[in-house]
């Protein structure tokens, strides 16, 4: 199969010119590797990975005779196994004038940010990387700016086919990870079994300290059976078999491995009653298709938990873009004590856009009036709408538009 090219080289290049070290992290399996080789080639960087039991060895051991044995500039793969490397990383980084000496990747943020952080303060730019976004699996790489402007989804109009319901639900079950693209339903199956029992369930073990796997496992089918929902510990816990703060340990172990994502609630001091409780996706909804047996396309585009999944996707496509864009954004949702509920806020530049996202092709548009409680706070009401199965980006009003999710 050939390179896809990823929308976080740009970035990630561009830090590399800047630190001294470099570190992305994200799930097993979403091209971290083969994205940082594509990137080395040409250059004189040596490569080791740390899932070679004697390279793990020798860096927990004697981290100053593993790097006199691999010489920076160096890539470092799989580089939580041996948070020991940090130490000496910092002492190399301080010797040298040179940037990009290291670039390092991990399948955990577990445990490993909060090391990495603080031994390398100044000195490591941390990235992730996700699963394929719809745009990287057609090769569509935007040239402009998301900034929910009728204007800019129409000039994106112009580089992508129409919307369409089949193409975007077989996204959705098939999921990201790059061994799957070409993969038919069957391959696609016993390839999700071993990526759960041959890395999953193994990183949950060394790293999060795991004994149980058959109820993580358990645990993780009931996580996905409430993508786009609230956790509620006590269930998780019954269903799983567990206590709740085991509960809470392994949702935070999931979310570490970047196996799901917590959106978190919006927050302002002008607005009482909001809800605390953040709103659980999975990083890959492949994987969440797979753990709760929507065996084909079909079946899951036209079952009831459809919405739930599309909304998954949208709101993933949105943090990937984020996370690869220029700009950052604080990316929240929006639910009070009488149920009012906004499904995504982008905050940035004390402005905030507001997005509903739903299945319809043709949605209500009195859903955009639930961002006049907006009105009540301090921050600036930015452009909008309501992200759907629209063929392409129609008005509301002066604000807001109906948004074709492709465009995103």
């Amino acid at each position: 199969m050939e390179y896809i090219p990823r929308h976080l080289e740009r970035k990630f290049l561009h830090m590399s010119e800047f630190f001294k070290a470099v570190l992305v992290t994200g799930a097993r399996q979403t091209g971290k590797t083969t994205m940082l080789k594509h990137l080395a080639r040409g250059q004189s960087r040596t490569y080791v990975s740390l899932d070679n039991q004697m390279a793990r060895v020798l860096a927990k051991s004697d981290p100053v005779l593993f790097f006199q044995t691999y010489k920076p500039p160096i890539f470092i793969d799989e580089a939580q196994y041996a948070p020991e490397l940090f130490e000496q990383i910092k002492i190399l980084c301080d010797n040298s004038e040179q940037p990009g000496l290291f670039w390092l990747t991990s399948s955990a943020q577990y445990r490993l940010m909060k090391s990495a952080r603080e031994t390398l303060a100044g000195r490591i730019c941390i990235l992730t990387l996700y699963s394929l976004s719809q745009s990287e699996k057609l090769l569509v790489s935007f040239p402009n700016e998301l900034d929910f402007s009728l204007e800019c989804f129409k000039e994106r109009q112009r580089l992508v086919h129409k919307n369409d319901v089949v193409s975007v639900f077989e996204h959705i079950w098939r999921g990201g990870m790059p061994q799957v693209l070409l993969a038919d339903a069957e391959q696609r199956q016993e390839y999700c079994n071993s990526y759960i029992n041959a890395f999953l369930l193994r990183d949950v073990v060394e790293i999060g300290g795991v004994k149980d796997t058959f109820r993580f496992w358990k645990f993780m089918v009931a996580c996905a059976s409430i993508v786009g929902g609230n956790p509620n510990y006590a269930t998780l816990s019954e269903v799983a078999g567990i206590s709740q703060p085991t509960a809470k340990e392994w949702l935070a172990l999931l979310e570490g491995l970047c196996i799901v994502h917590l959106l978190n609630p919006y927050a302002n001091n002008a607005l009482k009653r909001l809800s605390k409780t953040p709103k659980l996706y999975f990083c890959d909804t492949g994987l969440a298709a797979h753990l709760s047996l929507w065996l084909t396309r079909d079946t899951l585009m036209n079952g009831a938990a459809s919405g739930r999944y599309f909304e998954n996707y949208v709101v993933m496509e949105i943090v990937k873009h984020f996370s690869y864009a220029p700009s950052k954004a604080n990316m929240t949702y929006y639910r009070d004590s009488n149920a009012k509920e906004i499904d995504v806020f982008i905050e940035e530049n004390n402005s905030v856009h507001p997005l509903e996202i739903k299945k319809s092709a043709n949605p209500d548009r009195k859903e955009v009036k639930k961002f006049l409680i907006l009105d009540k706070t301090t921050v600036e009401t930015g452009t909008g709408g309501i992200v759907c199965m629209c063929e392409e980006p129609i008005p509301i009003d002066d604000r807001n538009c109906f948004i074709p999710c492709n465009l995103i």
